[in-house]
């Protein structure tokens, strides 16, 4: 399994954490900002049932491009290649 850096991220408090300082989450938007979004070739070409990846990141960020703002799954590389040759 490869490392990932990620000390140059930017995190910050999740609406989710608890307000008495245990059991936190922090998360940062910095991968998404920096994700350079492209249509999966395994998309149709009709405009629907599409997802979208970006490949310019440690992780590969996976979404749907009707609604890029409901969330995104992230995988990691080499899992993405795995599960892309298996296709």
């Amino acid at each position: 399994m490869r490392a990932i850096d990620l000390n140059g991220v930017t995190w910050r408090k999740s609406s989710y954490s608890n307000t008495s300082g245990g059991d936190c989450i922090e998360v940062s938007d910095d991968l998404l900002s920096a994700a350079d979004w492209h249509t999966s070739s395994y998309s149709n070409t009709d405009g629907g049932d599409c997802v979208e990846v970006a490949s310019n990141l440690p992780l590969v960020p996976v979404r749907d491009s009707k609604n890029p703002t409901h969330g995104t799954l992230f995988f990691g590389v080499d899992a993405w290649a795995e599960f892309i040759q298996a296709q």
